[in-house]
This record gives C-alpha cells, sequence and structure tokens, in this order.
C-alpha cells in the first residue's frame, strides 16, 4: 500500500530581526500601530506565540527596535581598528555620527515613531531602553577618562555625564527630525558643534550647569 505523501511545509518562525522588520513595514504601510497581536501575527501568517516569544506587547518591540539602533551603531564602531585609540571627544563624536547614520537609513518610521501621538513626550517612552543603553555607554567614557586622571579634583561624575549625554541626544534628534539641509549636513554640524562645545564646558563649568543648559536646549527646540 503506498504511503501517503505530506505536501505540507512546516511554517519556519520568525526570529526577532524579522518580527521588527515585519512590523516596520507595517507601520509605514498602514501608517498606524496594529490594533492586536492576534491580528497582526494572523495578517503575517504566523502565531501570537511566535510573537510573544520575543516581545511582551507592541510597547515593548518598539523599545527594543530603538535599542537595536544603538546595539548596531556601537557593533559598527567596535569594528574600526582606530575607534580603541580615539579620546573620549573622539569616540562620543564617532557615536553621535553613526547613530545617526542609522536613524537616516530608518528616517521613514523614526519619523513616524517620534509623530504617532500629538502629546510629543509620549512619544519619548519609546526610548527608555534606549537611554539606558546610552547613559551606560557615555558612563563608560567617562569612567576611562577618569582613570587617567590622578586627582579627584579634576575626575567627572559619571551620573551627570551620562544624564548630559542623554540630554544633548535629544536636543539632536530634534535637530535631525526637523533637519531639511542635504544629506541632514546641518545635523553633522550640530553634532560637532555640540560635542566639542560641552567637553569645552566640562573643562571650565561645573557639570550640573551644562546639564541644565542642555535641558534649556531641548525646550527651546521643542517650542
Amino acid at each position: 500500500m503506498a504511503k501517503k505523501t505530506d505536501n505540507t511545509k512546516a511554517k519556519k518562525k520568525p526570529n526577532e530581526e524579522k518580527l521588527i522588520a515585519i512590523y516596520m513595514d507595517y507601520v509605514l504601510e498602514h501608517e498606524k500601530t496594529p490594533k492586536s497581536v492576534y491580528k497582526f501575527a494572523k495578517d503575517n501568517d504566523m502565531t501570537e506565540q511566535d510573537f510573544y516569544g520575543f516581545f511582551g506587547s507592541f510597547d515593548g518591540l518598539r523599545k527594543v527596535i530603538w535599542n537595536k539602533f544603538f546595539e548596531n551603531s556601537i557593533t559598527v564602531m567596535e569594528k574600526s581598528k582606530e575607534y580603541a585609540n580615539f579620546s573620549n571627544r573622539e569616540k562620543l563624536l564617532t557615536f553621535f555620527y553613526t547613530f545617526f547614520e542609522v536613524l537616516t537609513a530608518n528616517r521613514s518610521y523614526v519619523l513616524y515613531a517620534l509623530n504617532e501621538n500629538d502629546m510629543p513626550f509620549k512619544n519619548l517612552e519609546q526610548l527608555k531602553t534606549l537611554r539606558k543603553s546610552m547613559k551606560s555607554y557615555a558612563k563608560t567614557l567617562i569612567s576611562d577618562g577618569n582613570k587617567e586622571k590622578s586627582l579627584k579634583l579634576f575626575q567627572q561624575n559619571e551620573t551627570i555625564f551620562s544624564e548630559g549625554v542623554w540630554v544633548q541626544f535629544l536636543f539632536l534628534l530634534k535637530f535631525w527630525k526637523d533637519d531639511n539641509s542635504a544629506a541632514f549636513e546641518s545635523t553633522d554640524v550640530a553634532i560637532e558643534k555640540s560635542v566639542h562645545t560641552v567637553f569645552d564646558l566640562f573643562d571650565t563649568t561645573p557639570l550640573e550647569s551644562v546639564v541644565d543648559f542642555g535641558k534649556f536646549l531641548w525646550k527651546e527646540r521643542m517650542a
């Protein structure tokens, strides 16, 4: 008796990167967030379990997307042999240049994500995981710099420095978002000037004042 042949192929479960790509395509094509994980999964030939194996919600997925931008930037930088020998100033410059190149490569999605809600600060909730990663990176920079300073008088507070870098990023993010220059050259100039200015201020001004100044700039851009 002939054996029955099973022509059905087992579905290949999506991985984290594939799910992110599907979600980003979805919101750009539909200009809205999916109403439910069930419907999103069904429309993309997967199960809810496939989704929940990586993300607990769409909010969680959005946070991971921003952190992936960060991780990709770090990976690109660390592939460069020169990066390890850069000064803190050069490393932060390189990071911002690289990170905004990644954002530019995904500009349509980023602009959607930052404008999804009418309340600007509501849109910033998706940056919580990115904030932790970026502040941790900034703390590493200043920690390495402090090791080279024998006198504590000249050492910088890691927590305040990392908060200053985050505020600086928010300012640059708003600047990039509104930048209409060719190839976003104005953003490159803003990155260079802001990083040099901040590091120059660190040498002559109490860091708390630098952070206050950064918050002022952010509020001015948001007005």
